[in-house]
């Protein structure tokens, strides 16, 4: 199962895990802080490229740049319209088969491996408890 707590805090919100790292979170106002549909696309975009690169280098192709910009436009005010990842990567000098390698990778993670992704694409439901 994965968990995090969210909580507000004396300085505004932070979300930590069990392992001890915290994000801090807002509604976009303040400075340095990611509001949620930020998060959102760094889960997105993280998932991808954290399985991306060690399946790419594993098969021998390591790329010298492997980075992504993820972006989604509101569909409606609370909804997000569909995500795009661009990867942006600098393939290795004289690896001819870097690109292709890296290409069936990111189409193999994306489609299969990704959970943040896949749970996106296939409407993961979200339940509320409330305490009573």
């Amino acid at each position: 199962m994965a968990s995090v707590r969210v909580e507000r805090t004396e300085n505004g919100f932070v979300a930590r895990n069990a392992r001890g790292a915290e994000i801090a979170l807002g509604s976009g106002g303040e400075e340095g802080v990611f509001t949620p549909v930020e998060l959102l696309l760094v889960a997105v975009g993280g998932c991808n490229i954290v399985t991306v690169e060690p399946l790419t280098a594993q098969r021998g192709h390591r790329l010298v740049r492997l980075a992504m910009t993820v972006e989604a436009e509101k569909a409606e005010p609370t909804l997000l319209g569909p995500v795009t990842i661009t990867y942006d990567v600098e393939l290795p000098e004289g690896d001819e088969l870097a690109d292709e390698v890296y290409r069936a990778v990111a189409h193999r993670v994306h489609e299969r491996h990704c959970t943040v992704s896949r749970s996106l694409e296939k409407g993961t439901e979200v339940k509320i408890v409330l305490p009573e």
